[in-house]
C-alpha cells in the first residue's frame, strides 16, 4: 500500500544524505517533495501541512544545520514526527476488570465486518481470552449465516436470536457469555451502504443498553479520504474507542492509515491484510514509520517467525546449516515455513539494508513446481541429492508434472544457496560486514 510513498521520501532522504553540509534551501526543497508525496498518497492536506511544518521547524535549528550528519538527523525527525501522526505509541484493548468485556463492531457494509469481529475472536484467543461473537445484524441477507460459518472455522460459539432487536440480541448475547464461562463478547452490528439517522439510533440504542468497553470502528483502507470522513462521523454521533483498518494489502495509496488518527483524535489498533482469518495484527505506529522510511521492520519479522517457526526445527536447521548439512527436505520445509509468514516480498522489506522486492520479481508458479519435485523424491534422495542420476530425475519430473529440466534447475539452486549458506555463515564468524552479504542475497533469482 506504501510502496510510491516509500520510494519517494527514501529518494528524497538519499539526496540528504549525500551532503555534508544542509542549506536552509537543502531543506525547503526536501520537505517540498515530501509534501508532494504525502498529498499523492492522498493524506489529509490539514495533517500534511501540520506535519511540514512541525519537521521544518526542528529541521532548521543551527544544531541540525551544524551536525555532522545533518542527514541523518533530518530523517530522525521526520521519522518521530510520523510515528506521532499515525498514533504515536501503540494502543491496547480495554479489558474489564469483571467478565465479560463487550467489543462491539460497528462499521459501514462492505467494509468486512462480520470476517472482521472473526479475525478478531481468532487473535483474542491466541491470547488466551474465550471469546463469543454475537449476531447482532438482523438485515443483510444471509448475515447471520456468515458470522456461524466464520466460527465453525474457528471453533468459536456463535449466538443468535434470528431476527428481533439488536440491542435485546446484545443483551442476551451477554447473559450467554455469563453462562458459559466466556470472557469476552464480540458484538456485529448491522451497517449500511451510507450513514443515516436509523443506523445510528440502532447503534446508540445497542450501546447504552450493552453498555460496550470497546467500539471499534471498521474502516476499509481501499476507500482514501472516505475512510477518514467515515471514522470522524461515526465518532461524533456515537463515540469510538479506535478503528480497524482494514484491506492494507490493497494498491491504493494509504493515505487513510496515515491521516485517521490525526483527524479524528482516535487510534488505529488494528490492521487486517488479507482474507484469511488470521491476519489481524496489532498496530504499531513505530513500525509502519520504520516500513515507510526503509529502516526494515524487525521486531514484526520475528514475532512472524514465532508464530509460524517451530522452534525446535529452527534450531535443528541451524546447526544444520552451520555443519553445511543442509539437504532437500529442509529446503521443503523452509519454504513451506516462510509461507505461512506471508508474501516473500513483503518480509524482505522488513529487513533493514535488504534490496526491494516486488511481488513481480517472485516466481510463484517456479516455487509450486520446486514444492511439487521434492514432493516426488523419496526421503533418500531429498536427504542425499547427489543420488539424483538420470533416470531419478526422469521419474521425478514424470511424477511432479514438470520437466527433468526443472528438476535440473531446482538441484542447481539448491547447490547455489548451500553455498550462500556456507559463505554467510563464513562472514558471520570472521565478523565481516552486512554488505556483502547484501550483496550475496542480491545474486539469489526467486
Amino acid at each position: 500500500m506504501f510502496e510510491n510513498l516509500s520510494e519517494k521520501l527514501q529518494n528524497t532522504f538519499k539526496k540528504l544524505r549525500g551532503k555534508g553540509r544542509l542549506t536552509e534551501n537543502d531543506i525547503n526543497e526536501a520537505m517540498r517533495e515530501v509534501r508532494l508525496a504525502l498529498l499523492e498518497a492522498d493524506v489529509n492536506f490539514r495533517v500534511t501541512r501540520d506535519f511540514i511544518n512541525k519537521v521544518k521547524e526542528k529541521a532548521l535549528g543551527s544544531d541540525i544545520l551544524e551536525s555532522l550528519t545533518p542527514g541523518q538527523q533530518v530523517v530522525k525527525i521526520v521519522y518521530d514526527e510520523l510515528v506521532e501522526m499515525i498514533g504515536g505509541t501503540q494502543s491496547k484493548l480495554t479489558v474489564s476488570s469483571k467478565i465479560p468485556t463487550v467489543i462491539m463492531l460497528v462499521g459501514l457494509q462492505g467494509a468486512g465486518k462480520t470476517t472482521a469481529t472473526g479475525k478478531l475472536a481468532n487473535y483474542l484467543r491466541k491470547s488466551g481470552k474465550k471469546p463469543l461473537l454475537v449476531a447482532c445484524d438482523v438485515y443483510r441477507p444471509a448475515a447471520i449465516e456468515q458470522l456461524h460459518v466464520v466460527g465453525r472455522q474457528l471453533n468459536i460459539p456463535v449466538f443468535d436470536m434470528g431476527q428481533g432487536d439488536p440491542a435485546e440480541i446484545a443483551l442476551k448475547g451477554i447473559d450467554q457469555a455469563l453462562s458459559q464461562g466466556r470472557d469476552t463478547v464480540l458484538l456485529d452490528t448491522a451497517g449500511r451502504l451510507h450513514i443515516d439517522d436509523e443506523m445510528m439510533s440502532e447503534l446508540i440504542e445497542i450501546k447504552e443498553e450493552a453498555k460496550p468497553h470497546e467500539i471499534l470502528l471498521l474502516v476499509d483502507a481501499m476507500t482514501g479520504q472516505d475512510a477518514v470522513n467515515v471514522a470522524d462521523s461515526f465518532n461524533s454521533q456515537i463515540g469510538i474507542d479506535g478503528i480497524i483498518l482494514t484491506k492494507m494489502d490493497g494498491d491504493t495509496r494509504g493515505g487513510a492509515a496515515l491521516s485517521i488518527k490525526a483527524v479524528t483524535g482516535k487510534p488505529i489498533k488494528f490492521i487486517s491484510a488479507g482474507e484469511k482469518l488470521d491476519t489481524l495484527e496489532p498496530f504499531y505506529p513505530d513500525r509502519l514509520a520504520q516500513r515507510i522510511l526503509g529502516m526494515g521492520d524487525v521486531l514484526t519479522l520475528i514475532e512472524k517467525a514465532q508464530e509460524h517457526v517451530d522452534l525446535e526445527d529452527a534450531k535443528t536447521l541451524e546447526a544444520k546449516m552451520r555443519r553445511n548439512e543442509l539437504d532437500l527436505d529442509d529446503f521443503l520445509k523452509n519454504m513451506q515455513q516462510i509461507k505461512k509468514m506471508g508474501p516473500l516480498s513483503q518480509l524482505v522489506k522488513m529487513i533493514p539494508g535488504m534490496p526491494d522486492i516486488s511481488e513481480d520479481d517472485i516466481d510463484t508458479d517456479g516455487m509450486k513446481r520446486m514444492e511439487a519435485i521434492i514432493q516426488s523424491m523419496t526421503m533418500q534422495e531429498r536427504r542425499r541429492p547427489e543420488i539424483l542420476n538420470a533416470s531419478r530425475r526422469r521419474r521425478i519430473a514424470q511424477g511432479s508434472g514438470t520437466r527433468v529440466q526443472d528438476v535440473n534447475r531446482l538441484i542447481k539452486d539448491f547447490q547455489q544457496t548451500k553455498k550462500l549458506m556456507k559463505q554467510m555463515s563464513g562472514m558471520t564468524q570472521r565478523g565481516q560486514s552486512s554488505r556483502k552479504s547484501r550483496n550475496l542475497f542480491r545474486g539469489i533469482k526467486f
